[in-house]
C-alpha cells in the first residue's frame, strides 16, 4: 500500500522525519518495502515564464520560444504545444533532467536548425496525470525560478506491506492511528458532519441475501458536475499509484484509500427499478468496469436492479452503470459483504480489486454512517448537487469481543516486561476499551484480536518490537545428540549420492496445471485439487515428481542446453476415496538431451537410454537401503512410459520401489519436450527399514584369508527370460560360497534354436576356513546349474 508523507499528515499531527516514521513503522509490525521521493524525479525541472513565441522557421506546428528561468539570460526553447504562448508560465526541464515518463535525458539540441535548451513538460511528460494535449500552465502569481517539485508539493511516498490479519490498516488513517499509540503524533480522526436528505430517497434500497450482505445503505444525489477532481485529491491518489479519472471515481478510491473503506457510486439513470443485493443466478453473466465479461454463479453475491446485475459485490462494478462525464444523478452504496464470500467469489472468477483485497479481510462494520457522510460531504462540496435520505437496509455485526487480560501475559507470552500504565494507554490509543478489572472490548474493525496472546501482541509491537531481548534456548550438557530422524538421513544421503553421480538437484513447485497433473494422476487413486489456488495454473497438487521436472527440462532445452541430469526429493499428493489426503515421499530423475557429446570416437551425440534410468535407479536405492540384490524387475511402469522401454524394480510382486524408463512420446508431446526422454521414480516410503539396525553403520572391514575363485557358465535360455532373473537364481544356488555373479556375455543368432539365446556368466566363489577341492567346485557347480534348471535353462557344452 502506498500514500504520500502529506496525505499521512492530514491525519497525523507528527514533527518526526520521513526516516523516523519508517523506523516507526517497521518497529510496530508494519513494513515498509519502499520509500521514494517524487523530488528525486523533478530535479532539474523549474518554473518558468515564456517571454516570445515565434513560428519556427522550418516547421509549421513548431514555435521558437524565449523563457526566463529566473537566473541569467532568458533560454531559447522548441516547443510543439499548441498551448504555448507570450506571457504564461510552466515547467521547463534544462539540460541534464530525466523525463520521468520515459527516461529521457535533457540535452541542447538543434531541432530543425534551431537551437532548443530544454523542454517545456506536459502533465504526462511529468507522470502527473494523463494530460497531454499541451504543456503544463502555471497560475500567474507562480514564483519564476523556483524548483518545480518544491513549488509542486512533492511529498515522499511511503509503500508499505500490509499483512492479512491487518485489514484495519488498509487505509492511511488506519496507519496514522498506530503511528500516533506508538508515540510519533498526534491521531487526526477525519469525520463529517451528517448531511440531512433534502427530499425522500427515490430508490428501493435493500438487501436479499442477508448472509452475503447483511447490510446494505445508500442515498442519492442530484445535479452532480462530474468533471476534474481538485488538485489536493489527485496528488494522494497518484502518490498511491492510482489514475485519477473523473470527480465521482476519484472521491470513491480516495475514501477507499484513505479509510480502508470501499465504495460504489452507480448513474442512477442507467438503474432501473429498486436496487438490491441478491445472489447470483446460474450462468449469469456481467460486464465489469475492467471491460471483461464474468459468468456468475449462485454462490456468489451481487448488487443488481430488475433488469440484472450492476456489481459483482464487494469485488468490481459493472460497465453498464458505472458514472461518466455526463452523470448528474448518482446512487451511493456502502455496504457490508461477508469476507468468506468475496474471498469464494473471487477466486473462483479470478478477479482480484482493491475492494476485494479489503472486504476479504474484513472491513470495520461500525463505518458505514461515517463512511456515507465522508461519501456524501466530499460529493456535495466538489461536485456539488442535493442529497436525499438516507436508506438503511439490513443490519450490519455489532457485538464486539470482550476478553479477558492478564497484564502479566505481557512478560510470559511477549518476551518482555511492560507497565500496566503503558499497556493501558496503548490499548486505549488503539481504540480499545479497558476496564477497570482489565476487560478488553475490541473494535470492530480488529478482526484480527481473537484472545488473550493477540491483546499480547498488540501491546508489545507498539512497545516496540526491537525491544524483545534476544533469549537462547535451554541446552543440556554434554555432545548434543543427533536430531535428524531415519528418513531425514537418508533423503540426505540420497540428495549427495545423487549430487556425486552428476546430477543436479531442481525444486519445483507442488502445484500443477490440472492437465499435467491429471496425465500422471493413478487410476487407483484420486487427484488432490486445491479449492484456493495461487493460480489456475497451479491448481492440482502433484501426484508425481516428473511433471514438475519436465517443465524444468523444457525451460533449459529451449534456451539451448544440450544435456540436462535433474533430480528432486519431495512429496506427492493424492486424494483417498474416504477424502482423505495422502503424501508419499518420492525420489525423481529426468535425464534428457545428451548422455555424451558427439566426438571422433563415437560420432553422433549419445543419448540417454532405458539402461541409463535403471541404473540410476538401483544405484540411489542401494544408497537409501533398499536390498538391490532381491530386486525384481516387472513390467507396468504405468501409461506414462514407453511400454518397450521400461520397468519397475519390485520387492515381491506387490512392492514397488521404483519404476524407470523412457517416456512415451505422448507424454514428451504433453508436454512439449523434444525427445528421448527417460526417468526414475522412487518411492523412499516403500523401502523397508533395515531389520535390527538404528542407523546406517558398517561392520568392521575384514579381508578374506583365501583367495576368490572364479568359473563360468553359459546357459541356453528363453529369448523372453530377462537375464536379471537367471542372476538371481544363480547367486542364490549356494549363498555360503557365491559372493557374486555378473552377465558378461548375450548372444542370440545363427546357431541358436529359435526363441533361445545364450547368456554367459562369471560366478565368483570365496572359500572362507580352506581351499576349494575339485567335489567341492562340482557340488558348487552342481547347484548353480540345478537353480538355473528350474527357470528352464540348459548349460551349453
Amino acid at each position: 500500500m502506498k500514500f504520500s508523507l502529506s496525505w499521512l499528515t492530514h491525519f497525523l499531527d507528527t514533527r518526526a522525519s520521513v526516516a523516523e516514521l519508517a523506523a516507526a513503522m517497521n518497529r510496530i509490525g508494519l513494513e515498509v518495502e519502499g520509500l521514494e521521493d517524487p523530488a528525486d524525479r523533478l530535479a532539474g525541472f523549474c518554473v518558468a515564464e515564456v517571454l516570445t513565441a515565434a513560428p519556427h522557421p522550418d516547421a509549421d506546428k513548431l514555435q521558437v520560444l524565449t523563457v526566463n528561468t529566473g537566473k541569467g539570460d532568458p533560454l531559447q526553447v522548441v516547443c510543439g504545444a499548441p498551448n504555448a504562448r507570450a506571457g504564461m508560465k510552466g515547467v521547463l526541464g534544462l539540460p541534464g533532467a530525466v523525463v520521468p515518463a520515459n527516461g529521457m535525458e535533457l540535452r541542447k539540441s538543434a531541432i530543425r536548425g534551431v537551437e532548443s535548451n530544454g523542454m517545456m513538460c506536459s502533465v504526462r511528460e511529468l507522470e502527473l496525470g494523463d494530460e497531454h494535449d499541451g504543456i503544463i500552465e502555471l497560475p500567474a502569481d507562480a514564483p519564476v525560478g523556483t524548483s518545480f517539485a518544491v513549488y509542486h508539493g512533492a511529498s515522499p511516498v511511503f509503500d508499505v506491506a500490509i499483512t492479512p490479519n491487518r485489514p484495519d490498516c488498509m487505509g492511511v488513517e488506519g496507519i496514522a492511528r498506530d503511528l500516533a499509540a506508538a508515540g510519533l503524533g498526534v491521531f487526526k480522526p477525519h469525520r463529517e458532519e451528517h448531511v440531512p436528505g433534502a427530499f425522500p430517497c427515490p430508490v428501493d434500497i435493500r438487501t436479499d441475501d442477508p448472509d452475503g450482505c447483511p447490510a446494505f445503505y445508500g442515498r442519492v444525489i442530484k445535479g452532480v458536475r462530474n468533471d476534474a477532481s481538485p488538485d489536493w485529491m489527485q496528488n494522494r491518489l497518484i502518490s498511491a499509484g492510482q489514475r485519477p479519472i473523473s470527480a465521482l471515481v476519484d472521491i470513491t478510491n480516495y475514501v477507499m484509500l484513505a479509510f480502508g473503506r470501499p465504495a460504489h457510486a452507480y448513474d442512477l439513470a442507467r438503474l432501473s427499478g429498486a436496487v438490491f443485493a441478491r445472489r447470483g443466478l446460474d450462468g449469469e453473466q456481467v460486464l465489469a468496469l475492467n471491460e471483461k465479461t464474468y459468468t456468475l454463479d449462485s454462490s456468489m453475491t451481487v448488487i443488481a436492479d430488475e433488469e440484472g446485475v450492476h456489481d459483482i459485490a464487494g469485488i468490481m462494478g459493472g460497465e453498464h452503470s458505472g458514472c461518466s462525464q455526463s452523470t448528474t444523478d448518482v446512487l451511493l452504496e456502502i455496504a457490508y459483504f461477508d469476507p468468506e464470500r468475496i474471498g469464494a467469489t473471487g477466486r473462483k472468477l479470478g478477479l482480484t480489486s482493491d475492494a476485494r483485497t479489503r472486504f476479504e479481510r474484513g472491513v470495520d462494520p461500525a463505518f458505514l454512517d461515517e463512511g456515507l457522510d465522508i461519501l456524501t460531504a466530499l460529493i456535495l462540496r466538489i461536485c456539488g448537487g442535493e442529497a436525499s435520505q438516507v436508506v438503511r437496509a439490513g443490519d450490519p455485526p455489532h457485538t464486539p469481543r470482550i476478553i479477558a487480560y492478564d497484564p502479566m501475559l505481557a512478560k510470559r507470552l511477549g518476551g518482555v516486561a511492560i507497565a500496566e500504565a503503558e499497556q493501558r494507554a496503548t490499548l486505549v490509543a488503539l481504540d480499545f476499551v479497558v476496564s477497570d478489572d482489565w476487560q478488553v472490548t475490541a473494535p470492530l474493525r480488529r478482526h484480527d484480536i481473537e484472545g488473550p496472546a493477540d491483546i499480547v501482541e498488540e501491546v508489545v509491537r507498539i512497545h516496540g518490537l526491537d525491544g524483545v531481548e534476544s533469549v537462547p534456548l535451554a541446552r543440556t550438557d554434554g555432545v548434543a545428540r543427533p536430531t535428524a530422524t531415519q528418513d531425514q538421513v537418508m533423503k540426505r544421503r540420497v540428495r549427495r549420492a545423487a549430487a556425486a553421480r552428476g546430477l543436479n538437484e531442481a525444486v519445483t513447485w507442488s502445484f500443477l496445471p490440472t492437465e499435467d497433473a491429471g496425465h500422471f494422476a493413478g487410476d487407483d487413486q484420486g487427484m488432490w485439487v486445491l479449492d484456493n489456488p495461487i493460480s489456475e495454473d497451479m491448481k492440482a497438487m502433484r501426484p508425481s515428481m516428473i511433471p514438475g521436472l519436465l517443465a524444468a527440462v523444457k525451460r533449459n532445452l529451449d534456451r539451448g542446453t544440450d544435456s540436462l541430469r535433474l533430480f528432486e526429493v519431495g512429496r506427492r499428493y493424492f486424494r483417498n476415496a474416504d477424502g482423505s489426503s495422502l503424501e508419499r515421499p518420492t525420489l525423481g530423475v529426468v535425464l534428457a538431451g545428451d548422455k555424451a557429446p558427439r566426438s571422433w570416437a563415437s560420432g553422433k551425440p549419445a543419448p540417454f537410454d532405458a539402461f541409463d534410468a535403471k541404473a540410476e535407479a538401483l544405484a540411489l536405492l542401494e544408497v537409501a537401503g533398499a536390498p538391490t540384490a532381491n530386486l525384481m524387475v516387472m513390467g507396468e511402469a504405468g501409461s506414462q512410459f514407453h511400454p518397450g522401454q521400461s520397468a519397475t524394480l519390485r520387492l515381491g510382486p506387490k512392492n514397488v520401489l521404483a519404476r524407470f524408463g523412457a517416456l512415451h512420446p505422448r507424454t514428451l508431446e504433453h508436454f512439449d519436450v523434444d525427445g528421448p526422454v527417460v526417468a526414475v521414480e522412487i518411492f523412499l516410503d516403500a523401502i523397508p527399514a533395515r531389520k535390527g539396525a538404528s542407523g546406517f553403520a558398517r561392520t568392521d572391514y575384514s579381508p578374506p584369508a583365501l583367495q576368490s575363485v572364479m568359473r563360468d557358465f553359459a546357459f541356453l535360455v528363453d529369448a523372453s527370460l530377462p537375464a536379471a532373473e537367471l542372476l538371481r537364481a544363480v547367486k542364490g544356488a549356494d549363498k555360503a560360497n557365491i559372493v557374486d555373479a555378473r552377465i558378461f556375455d548375450v548372444f542370440a543368432g545363427p546357431g541358436m534354436p529359435e526363441g533361445k539365446k545364450s547368456l554367459a556368466l562369471e560366478v565368483t566363489l570365496q572359500p572362507a576356513e580352506k581351499s576349494y577341492k575339485d567335489e567341492d567346485l562340482k557340488a558348487i557347480s552342481d547347484k548353480v546349474v540345478s537353480a538355473a534348471r528350474k527357470l528352464g535353462a540348459e548349460l551349453r557344452g
